[in-house]
């Protein structure tokens, strides 16, 4: 159950990192170091998320 709630969560921030980062790239360009460190944090959760699953 925990997990699943875990999972849950993570998949919420990740769909909401990513719709902020695609914004920002439309914006700024994907190599603005703002677009860099928001894809870094959207591998983060990426990678905790995979553990999970």
């Amino acid at each position: 159950m925990k997990d699943k709630l875990q999972k849950e969560f993570l998949s919420l921030q990740i769909q909401m990192k990513r719709n902020m980062m695609y914004k920002m790239a439309k914006r700024n360009g994907f190599t603005h170091p703002d677009v860099i460190a928001c894809s870094q944090d959207l591998d983060k959760l990426l990678n905790r998320y995979q553990k999970i699953a």
